[in-house]
């Protein structure tokens, strides 16, 4: 079993940053992990925002590209998305997610709040 533990969300004006964390516990081995975040606007389905492999390679959303980064430090099993001009449709809820890449099983996180807003 895995749990993913999200931290780092909150208010933040536009234009302002913000980094979000997610840990990572229980059987994992992170080579056999590709790690993201997605991200659910109010009354919008969830969406994704970044993944990145184990080799590091990573892929992001287009509204996202040039502002957001996403990192991923496999020996503390930790995977940070780190958020720079942030807009107001940048407002949603933020999820960490793991995909096992051969079973393709899943774990979600709880989700943390971010909110941008003058």
């Amino acid at each position: 079993q895995v749990r993913l533990v999200e931290s780092g969300g909150g208010l933040v004006q536009p234009g302002g940053s913000l980094t979000l964390s997610c840990a990572a516990s229980g059987d994992i081995t992170p080579s056999t992990y590709i790690m993201g975040w997605y991200r659910q606007p109010p009354g919008v389905q969830r969406e994704l925002v970044a993944t990145i492999q184990f080799t590091r390679a990573t892929n992001y959303a287009d509204f996202v590209k040039g502002r957001f980064t996403i990192d991923r430090d496999n020996a503390r099993r930790t995977v940070s998305l780190q958020m720079n001009s942030l807009k107001v449709e940048d407002t949603a809820v933020y999820y960490c997610h793991f995909r096992n890449r051969y079973t393709n099983r899943e774990w979600w996180g709880q989700g943390t709040q971010v909110t941008v807003s003058a």
